[in-house]
């Protein structure tokens, strides 16, 4: 099917939300509307705040006017699912295509689906960021079976996603999957001059500056790179780690790394949430973008530093390797601080940063929204 006059409901998270996936969906929404009628169909209640790790799931940002937004989906309130679901029916969209990052919300997409789907019009799609995910639960598996079925068609961000999906029984041979990297973040701005993002952000541009971007989870390896940190040589006694995000657990074990290490000189901590407006400092300020997860599907934060051109070190996971090439994009390395220490004072030898910045300018323009609209174009009927 090619998307062009249709109505297409993107449901998943999106304004008053924050984060990577609404920042995602809008931007996909911006795409899709510019031939098409595009509705984004959010939560009224996406986790009880119970279960959300964060300081809070809302946004500070206006709303965006340019898109339609309705807020209505109660992730845990199976009478919203079923009257919401309803709804949907009597609109009869033509295609729906549920963002599906981890298996909590299989239950409430499921049974949303299935009754919208029995107009016997709207087809049902996904973006699946997880199958299996980073942090497993007793509840995954049934959840993901009782979801993935009812989908037509399934665009997975990496071949890892892929794989895990094609291991669940989708309607075959009904139901087509494909592939499809994440698009570049490119709807924060361009990048400023260093100097006035050091000013901005308070760090010395006389030193050189590593970044760790985004929400601190075990998985993410933070407490390896602390590691690493302790490792490097005296002569990048002037390199210093900037981690820009917000805890999503205990932060006294990392504390208690940067004390025992005595980095406190060497990493400089904005553990807050990073409002879109201020991302392209961060990542004006930095040399390089320090990735050192435990496993890994895909990485929005890759396609943010795609977007500035800013080289990155990433460990050999899941599908991170298949998004920067070790020694053209980045360094890809073990996940261990010797093996991250290794690779930062790789990155900072050989005029390798400017080498790699020339380089990304290149490869990043395989990551275009208009390709991703072609990966889900390419999975309906």
């Amino acid at each position: 099917m090619h998307f062009e006059g249709k109505h297409i409901v993107i449901v998943g998270p999106a304004h008053p939300l924050r984060g990577g996936l609404a920042t995602y969906n809008e931007r996909l929404a911006r795409e899709l509307q510019q031939k098409n009628q595009v509705t984004l169909l959010t939560f009224s209640l996406q986790y009880p705040n119970f279960l959300f790790p964060g300081q809070s799931q809302f946004s500070d940002d206006p709303k965006p006017e340019d898109l339609t937004i309705d807020i209505a989906l109660n992730s845990v309130n199976p009478l919203n699912w079923i009257l919401t679901g309803l709804k949907y029916k009597r609109i009869k969209p033509d295609v729906i295509i549920f963002r599906y990052w981890m298996p909590f919300f299989g239950p409430c997409f499921g049974t949303f689906a299935r009754i919208v789907k029995s107009n016997n019009h709207t087809q049902i799609l996904a973006i699946t960021d997880n199958i299996i995910p980073h942090e497993r639960r007793f509840f995954d598996t049934p959840f993901s079976k009782y979801f993935l079925p009812i989908l037509d068609g399934a665009v997975a961000m990496s071949r890892k996603v892929l794989t895990d999906l094609q291991q669940f029984p989708l309607r075959k041979p009904v139901a087509k999957t494909g592939y499809h990297a994440h698009p570049l973040y490119d709807n924060f701005g361009a990048m400023a001059q260093r100097a006035e993002a050091c000013q901005a952000l308070g760090l010395d541009p006389a030193n050189r500056y590593v970044l760790f971007f985004g929400f601190i989870r075990n998985y993410k390896g933070l407490d390896l790179l602390l590691e690493a940190m302790a490792l490097l040589p005296e002569s990048l006694s002037d390199v210093k780690l900037v981690v820009a995000g917000e805890y999503y657990e205990d932060e006294a074990p990392y504390n208690e790394i940067i004390a025992q290490k005595n980095l406190l000189e060497k990493v400089i901590l904005h553990t807050k949430f990073i409002s879109n407006g201020d991302v392209r400092l961060y990542f004006s300020a930095c040399d390089l973008v320090a990735q050192p997860y435990r496993n890994a599907t895909q990485s929005g934060v890759s396609q943010i530093a795609y977007h500035f051109d800013l080289p990155m070190i990433i460990t050999n996971v899941g599908g991170l390797s298949e998004l920067v090439p070790h020694g053209e994009a980045g360094w890809v390395c073990e996940p261990t601080p010797e093996a991250l220490a290794e690779a930062i004072g790789a990155m900072y030898t050989d005029n390798r940063l400017a080498s790699m910045r020339s380089n990304i300018q290149v490869l990043k323009q395989q990551f275009s929204w208009p390709s991703m609209v072609g990966a889900l174009e390419a999975v309906t009927r």
